[in-house]
């Protein structure tokens, strides 16, 4: 019998191509949630129905994954809006995936922003407070002890802190900006390895040390290269570690 459990999520319906269609679609059956691009950065009312109906024949939790409105930066700059002016935008964002899987039956299980928005909303409260006025009942994922564990914690919003698989941490918890050559894990048993240290609230290694993290879900990225074995290793890594896959609640 599993006696832990641990989501693996990857953030979904954002391929520009038919390669990396087929990645998502051979990612989907070995997680236990997925964040759909829902037109800030990536995805329109297509990709989103077609991720959300491959996720519903999967079993897998749905969430929205919106971020700065831009598309040329994929959503990795950040940009600076007024407050009305990202509001509207997120908003708009996650009103439109979660009126298609009204129309499709699913709910809206969870929000985890994307890129620059993510890493910004960790560091700025007002920013993250900005983002918990658009959940509704949705869990809010994020970095654990950023600022938007601490507004969700000041809204009464569900929080579910999360961590990456294939992401190089720093000492403060941080992770190491993609300009890095060494942000990505490349060796696949060392992605294993990590992941299941943050599974069991154990250190991970840094580039200068090691850190400790407590978290309730993992993240593949599917725009990794190796993303496929990669969820194929863990996830039999943590079932074999006694650790059952499924959703947070």
């Amino acid at each position: 019998m599993k006696t832990q459990t641990i989501d693996l999520n990857a953030d979904m319906g954002e391929y520009a191509d038919d390669g990396g269609r087929m990645v998502e679609a051979a990612l989907m059956p070995l997680i236990s949630s997925c964040s759909i691009a829902c037109g800030g950065h990536a995805g329109d009312d297509e990709t989103m129905r077609d991720t959300a109906r491959l996720a519903k024949a999967h079993g897998v939790s749905v969430g929205a994954h919106p971020s700065y409105p831009d598309r040329e930066g994929f959503g990795r700059r950040s940009l600076t809006f007024s407050p009305d002016a990202l509001r509207t935008s997120l908003r708009t964002q996650i009103d439109a995936l979660k009126s298609i899987l009204d129309t499709e039956g699913m709910k809206m299980h969870h929000v985890k922003p994307h890129g620059a928005l993510y890493n910004d909303a960790s560091k700025n409260l007002n920013l993250a407070l900005l983002i918990t006025e658009l959940l509704g009942d949705a869990v809010l994922v994020g970095a654990p002890g950023s600022a938007l564990e601490t507004a969700s914690k000041q809204t009464g919003c569900t929080f579910a802190p999360e961590g990456f698989v294939d992401r190089l941490y720093l000492t403060s918890g941080a992770l190491t900006p993609r300009s890095e050559p060494s942000a990505i894990i490349a060796d696949m048993d060392a992605r294993a390895k990590q992941a299941l240290a943050l599974a069991r609230g154990e250190e991970v290694q840094t580039q200068s040390g090691t850190v400790q993290l407590s978290v309730q879900t993992l993240c593949i990225h599917s725009d990794t290269p190796g993303a496929v074995k990669t969820a194929q290793l863990v996830r039999s890594t943590l079932e074999n570690s006694d650790f059952e896959i499924r959703a947070f609640t």
